[in-house]
């Protein structure tokens, strides 16, 4: 092997080992429940691939899709809470992820809110900004990385969404959904992309190693009032909206 080769992977290597599998603040995987579900889960006995499936499963469907008071809670709270919405949902697989050992990353973007009307309704819809602050994890695998927004929608919810919908079969905007394949949206993993939400998007805002410093450089468009009855009222009926939606009702 050539020698500039050899040195050049030996770098790469070394990026992702120190890069991607670093733990912060908010990937805090060293918590005593991320480490107790990890051996529950018998994660770490697991081939790469399998790891990711598995983890990549339970972040989707066994933490429900719901409104977190904010983004940049730590990866322990999220799974305390038990639910989650993009942003969230990115930084608890993450942590899981490297705490298999399993390198990754955070794409940053914003998205339309137009994807939200139906979760968030009325006087509400009309003063949230437009733009949406949104995430999904890319990881390593097999050498390739992976995009993984897929996970965002639990099955049991997007199911439902898929009854209360069944005529549409392509192009669905709304309840957290924003997709060309409405039907039959990529949400599988196995060695693929995974997306719900991604034809949404309308600013790139790039990589980030770690969600802390995706939130030091991006915000959501908040005012400290806005802020607060997002915190205090609005989530908690988007919430139950997607309760709703979830139990068929």
């Amino acid at each position: 092997m050539d020698t500039n080769i050899k040195e050049i992977e030996i770098s790469q290597s070394l990026n992702l080992s120190e890069n991607y599998l670093k733990e912060t603040a908010i990937l805090n995987y060293s918590a005593k429940n991320i480490q107790n579900l990890v051996k529950e889960r018998n994660w770490l006995k697991m081939n790469s691939i399998n790891q990711v499936k598995s983890i990549y499963n339970y972040v989707r469907d066994e933490i429900k899709f719901g409104y977190n008071k904010a983004d940049d809670i730590s990866a322990s709270q999220i799974l305390k809470e038990g639910y989650g919405q993009c942003n969230t949902k990115a930084t608890l697989l993450m942590a899981l992820l490297r705490a298999c050992k399993i390198p990754n990353r955070i794409h940053g973007f914003t998205i339309d809110k137009a994807l939200q009307k139906g979760a968030i309704t009325g006087i509400w819809y009309q003063l949230s900004p437009k733009n949406i602050l949104h995430s999904w994890v890319e990881v390593y695998v097999n050498d390739n990385w992976y995009f993984l927004e897929g996970v965002i929608l639990d099955k049991e919810y997007l199911s439902q969404l898929q009854k209360e919908n069944a005529t549409c079969k392509t192009t669905f905007c709304g309840y957290g959904a924003y997709t060309d394949n409405f039907e039959n949206p990529e949400i599988e993993w196995n060695l693929n992309n995974t997306y719900i939400q991604d034809k949404g998007i309308n600013q790139d805002f790039g990589l980030f190693d770690t969600p802390d410093e995706f939130y030091k450089k991006h915000q959501q468009n908040l005012g400290f009032f806005k802020k607060f009855i997002f915190q205090k009222i609005v989530r908690h009926k988007m919430n139950k909206n997607v309760e709703k939606i979830r139990k068929g009702n």
